[in-house]
């Protein structure tokens, strides 16, 4: 488990408090506004018909949003929902128990669909396009398939690599969701809005200070913003202001761009021990002590987003951007490095 506090996971303590300070419904969710105008046409016209909306698949990074949505459209349905996970979800069984116990309009949230088992995915096609599954009574040469109706329902899933679901899964979802990340105002609205439903007093400065150091992430956002909380109320009055927001912050090492120790202990090693780069991601990890896989899901998305870092054929490279950071100024010898062809992989 990553205990980061800039990271984009959350565990199923912090999902409970990030329940109360979920939007219920699309006028109150901030951000994503394509997403929310499209889902919107896409909810009225449903309601319009008085039929279930069609399956809908919600992808992007994680801490987006994209269980928020899924609850705010059962809400906008009215409609219960029943939320499972893929990797709950390991046997055709499984997913047939579940199916056969909706009820008419429900709402199944399968978060990381990517990571059902084959057999269930291909259990699901069926369910999806033509409302039934297929139960198989008995084994081998006198097993039989019984055919089984299911009501009406609506599968939202919900993805962080759409490019691990296989093709005929994703053309039975009627409408697909990427969901983008969140611009320093669309953050600074939702650490005013959580800051209200926690009763904390915040100065507008301490707001745009946190949603700054975000990440473009409303979880990472309402996170930092417990923790400042916290600082506020042991060393000071209760306020959120600048001065108690900056303290907190860096007692929890989170820089002006929303680095974290991690990421800034990559950037120091590519830059000092191996001068820039390029060096690969496996002899990077080792040098840190840290998985490769640690480096690649937590670190890589963030540096490589802000610009710090660059992938090429031949490994990792820190760019100029990274070297300023961290208070370098790279060789003159070695700028060649920063007009290396990307790797796009």
């Amino acid at each position: 488990m990553n205990d980061a506090l800039t990271s984009d996971f959350a565990d199923e303590s912090e999902r409970v408090q990030e329940l109360a300070l979920r939007p219920k419904n699309l006028g109150e969710f901030v951000g994503q506004q394509r997403v929310a105008t499209q889902i919107n046409l896409l909810l009225t016209a449903a309601r319009s018909r008085q039929s279930p909306a069609d399956h809908i698949l919600l992808s992007g990074p994680p801490g987006l949003g994209k269980t928020t949505l899924a609850m705010i459209i059962a809400n906008e349905m009215n409609a219960p929902i029943r939320i499972t996970s893929g990797p709950a979800i390991q046997h055709a069984g499984d997913l047939a128990s579940i199916l056969s116990s909706l009820v008419e309009g429900e709402i199944l949230f399968l978060d990381e669909i990517h990571r059902m088992s084959r057999p269930a995915e291909e259990l699901l096609y069926m369910a999806m396009e033509d409302f039934r599954v297929d139960v198989v009574v008995g084994k081998g040469a006198g097993a039989t398939a019984i055919p089984l109706s299911l009501p009406h329902f609506t599968l939202i899933g919900a993805t962080t690599r759409a490019g691990l679901l296989p093709s005929p899964l994703r053309d039975r979802f009627g409408f697909t969701a990427q969901l983008d990340f969140y611009g320093d105002e669309e953050l600074s609205t939702i650490v005013r809005r959580s800051s209200d439903l926690l009763k904390v007093p915040i100065a507008e400065d301490a707001v745009t200070e946190i949603g700054s150091r975000s990440r473009g992430t409303p979880r990472v956002a309402n996170r930092l913003l417990r923790r400042v909380r916290d600082y506020a109320e042991v060393h000071g009055n209760g306020t959120i202001d600048l001065e108690a927001t900056s303290a907190a912050l860096a007692m929890y090492e989170v820089d002006l761009l929303g680095l974290d120790r991690l990421d800034r202990t990559l950037l120091d090693v590519l830059i000092k021990k191996f001068n820039g780069g390029p060096v690969g991601l496996t002899t990077l990890a080792m040098s840190m002590g840290e998985e490769a896989e640690t480096l690649e899901s937590l670190a890589e998305p963030f540096l490589l987003r802000r610009g710090l870092l660059a992938r090429t054929p031949r490994g990792r490279v820190a760019t100029e951007t990274a070297w300023t950071h961290i208070g370098l100024v790279p060789p003159a010898s070695e700028l060649s490095i920063f007009d290396t062809p990307p790797l796009d992989a």
